[in-house]
C-alpha cells in the first residue's frame, strides 16, 4: 500500500525515506536476511522528513480577505504521513512576526518531551527567523491525529492532519478499504484571531465567536459568496472510503453527518474500536475519528454538514458549514439530498456517541488499563471572576482546575524542571478541591475568585493514575473536552452529577474502555480516566476549548525519571529555542 492516500496530492514539501537497520555483525547477516522476509517491520523503520514554513498567505473566506498564518502557506496545513515506528524529523522555520510552536497532538512522545510542542511548558517559543527541528518516533501508535500551533490562538489556522500507517505487511483490524480522505473540520473567523482574543484579554470579557464552521478550510454555502466553492467529497458507487474526521475547531464540539449514509467507527485518536455503526460523529476539539462509508446510494449528490454542540447558556457560532459528497457520473443540475441536522443542544446524541466506544482489545491491540491506582485524584473544571483593574467592569473572565488558574511562565517548565532552575514552578498542585462543595449545584456561590499559580503535580515513574474530571456549575456548566499530552488514557466511567467513588467506582469499565488522549466531560458531570506515568518530563493537561485554556483551565504532571537511560529524560537538542 502507498503511504500516501490514493486520492491525496503528494505533499509540495515533501518528505525524503531514509532506511534505519539494526546494527549487523557478519555472523547474524543470513539470520537477519531470513528473518526480513518474515518480519519485514521488525528489521526496519524509516525516517520521514518535512519542512514547515510559517507564511502569511492571503486568503478569502466569507467575502472577506485577510492575511492567515500558515504552513507552506495550506489552509488547511499540509499532512504529515508515516507508519507506526517511524521517526519524524520536522524542520520549522518562522517567517512570520509571532512567536510559534507545534505540538503533535496525540503522539505520545516517548522519551521525547523536547519536541511536545506547548510553549512555555516544553520548550521556548521558536521566535521570528528562528527555526526548531522537532523530532519524534510514533511508537506503538496507528491511526489519525493532528498537528497545531500551541501558542495562543494560532491553531484557528495553523493545523493539519497526522496519518499513521499500520506497519508494511500488518492488515487494518477491519475490511480495506478501496481510498482514504481526510476532512478536517474548523472555525473561521472574519476578524484577525490574534486581535480577537487580545481584545479579550484586555477587557476581560469573553472572546467574540467565529463567523462560521469549516470543512476542509471552506465553509461552503452559507453566504453568499459562493465563487469561495465548497469542499466535495467524490465516490465512485459500491466503493469503500475511510474517512479521518478530524476537529481542529478552537472553542467548539462538533457533529459531523453525510446525508444518506452511515457511517462505521474504526479508530479514535489512533486507537482502534470496536465497530460501530452511525449516522452522526461528535468530536471535541482535538479529538479525531476514523470510520468506513460505503458509497451505496448509486448517484446524486449529497449534503455534508457539521454543526456545534452547547447544552447550556453558552454563547456559541450556530453557522452549520457545509460541503458536498458527489458520485461520479452524477449530473451538475441534481438537487442536493439533505440531511437532518442535531439540535445545538442534542446531549443525549453525544452520550450515546461515547457510550458506544469501546476499545478493541484484542490478542494484537490488548486494552491495557491499570487495574491498581498509586494516585486517586479528583479535578473540577470550572470559570470564575478575579479582579482586574484595567479590565471592563473592573473583573475578568478566567477558568480553573481545582481553583487554581494556571500562570504560564516566561521560560519553559521542561527545561526548569531539568536543569534544576528555582523559581519556574512549584510541585504542589491539589489532588483534590481544597474545599469539597456541591459541584454541580445551580446557586452561585459568594466568591467566585480563584488563586493563580504556577503548580504541578508530581508523579513516580511508572505509577498508575485514576483522574476524575469533574465540571462544575459555577457561573455555567459546560462540557470541557480535556487533553492529556505525552499519555493515551482509558475513560473508565462517566456520569451527570457530582462524582461518587463508592456508587460510581463500581461501574467502571476496567476491561475495554475507549483510549483516547483528548476527552469530552459532560455539562455538570464527570469523567473518570485512568493511565500509567511511564513517560519521564513535563507534561500539559487542559481543556481543548482555546477561550478556557487562554483563562488558565490548565496544568501539568511532572513525571520523574525511573531507572536507568531508558527510563529517564535525555538533554534538551542543541537548538532547544530560548526565551
Amino acid at each position: 500500500m502507498s503511504l500516501h492516500s490514493p486520492n491525496q496530492p503528494r505533499i509540495n514539501q515533501s518528505w525524503r525515506r531514509q532506511t534505519k537497520r539494526p546494527k549487523m555483525f557478519i555472523p547474524w547477516v543470513q539470520m537477519l536476511l531470513f528473518l526480513s522476509l518474515l518480519f519485514p517491520a521488525w528489521v526496519e523503520s524509516e525516517i520521514r522528513h518535512y519542512n514547515f514554513t510559517v507564511v502569511l498567505k492571503n486568503t478569502t473566506r466569507l467575502c472577506s480577505t485577510k492575511p492567515i498564518v500558515t504552513v507552506n502557506g495550506k489552509f488547511p496545513g499540509p499532512t504529515l504521513y508515516a507508519r507506526e515506528d517511524d521517526n519524524v524529523l520536522v524542520n520549522v522555520v518562522n517567517h512570520v512576526k509571532h512567536n510559534v510552536t507545534i505540538h503533535w497532538h496525540g503522539v505520545r512522545q516517548l522519551r521525547t518531551g523536547w519536541y511536545d510542542g506547548p510553549a512555555y511548558i516544553t520548550q521556548c517559543p521558536i521566535q521570528p527567523g528562528q527555526n526548531y527541528l522537532y523530532n519524534f518516533t510514533l511508537t506503538g501508535q496507528r491511526g489519525t491525529l493532528l498537528w497545531h500551533a500551541h501558542i495562543s490562538w494560532l491553531r484557528s489556522t495553523m493545523h493539519g492532519a497526522i496519518v499513521i500507517l499500520p506497519k508494511k505487511g500488518v492488515p487494518y483490524p477491519f475490511p480495506k478499504p478501496d481510498k482514504q480522505e481526510i476532512i478536517i473540520l474548523g472555525e473561521w473567523w472574519k476578524a484577525d484571531t490574534e486581535a480577537v482574543v487580545n481584545e479579550a484579554t484586555e477587557t476581560g470579557l469573553a472572546p467574540n465567536v467565529s463567523d462560521a464552521h469549516t470543512i476542509n478550510g471552506y465553509p461552503g454555502p452559507v453566504s453568499i459568496c459562493s465563487s469561495e466553492g465548497a469542499y466535495t467529497l467524490h465516490v465512485e458507487n459500491h466503493k469503500t472510503y475511510l474517512l479521518r474526521v478530524i476537529n481542529a475547531a478552537l472553542n467548539d464540539e462538533l457533529f459531523f453527518k453525510i446525508a444518506g449514509h452511515d457511517l462505521t467507527v474504526v479508530e479514535v485518536d489512533a486507537a482502534y474500536v470496536k465497530p460501530f455503526k452511525t449516522d452522526t460523529l461528535f468530536l471535541g476539539p482535538g479529538q479525531t475519528t476514523t470510520a468506513l462509508l460505503t458509497a451505496d446510494q448509486g448517484i446524486g449528490k449529497y449534503l455534508i454538514a457539521t454543526s456545534p454542540f452547547m447544552d447550556t447558556v453558552v454563547t456559541v457560532d450556530t453557522v452549520t458549514g457545509m460541503g458536498y459528497l458527489r458520485y461520479n457520473h452524477t449530473h451538475p443540475l441534481i438537487p442536493t439530498t439533505m440531511t437532518s441536522i442535531p439540535p445545538v443542544n442534542a446531549t443525549s446524541l453525544t452520550s450515546v456517541f461515547a457510550e458506544s466506544l469501546r476499545s478493541l482489545n484484542s490478542k494484537e491491540y490488548p486494552a491495557k488499563v491499570p487495574l491498581t491506582v498509586d494516585h486517586s485524584l479528583l479535578f473540577t473544571f470550572g470559570v470564575g471572576i478575579n479582579p482586574c483593574a484595567t479590565c471592563f467592569n473592573g473583573s475578568r473572565a478566567v477558568a480553573a482546575i481545582n481553583n487554581v488558574t494556571f500562570d504560564l511562565p516566561t521560560t519553559a517548565i521542561l527545561e526548569a524542571h531539568y536543569y534544576g532552575t528555582k523559581g519556574v514552578f512549584t510541585d504542589d498542585f491539589p489532588g483534590k478541591p481544597l474545599i469539597p462543595f456541591d459541584y454541580t449545584r445551580t446557586t452561585t456561590p459568594s466568591n467566585l475568585q480563584t488563586m493563580n499559580g504556577t503548580r504541578v503535580y508530581r508523579l513516580a515513574y511508572n505509577s498508575t493514575v485514576e483522574l476524575v474530571i469533574q465540571g462544575n456549575s459555577i457561573l455555567a456548566p459546560e462540557s470541557h473536552p480535556a487533553h492529556l499530552h505525552g499519555f493515551n488514557f482509558f475513560a473508565v466511567g462517566r456520569g451527570l452529577g457530582n462524582y461518587n467513588p463508592e456508587k460510581d467506582r463500581k461501574k467502571f469499565n476496567l476491561v475495554d474502555p475507549v483510549e483516547r488522549n483528548t476527552i469530552s466531560v459532560p455539562t455538570a458531570g464527570w469523567t473518570a480516566i485512568r493511565f500509567r506515568a511511564d513517560n519521564p518530563g513535563v507534561w500539559f493537561f487542559h481543556c481543548h476549548l482555546e477561550v478556557h485554556t487562554t483563562w488558565g483551565l490548565k496544568m501539568a504532571f511532572l513525571v520523574e525519571n525511573g531507572e536507568g537511560p531508558n527510563e529517564s529524560l535525555p538533554p534538551p537538542p542543541s537548538d532547544l529555542p530560548q526565551c
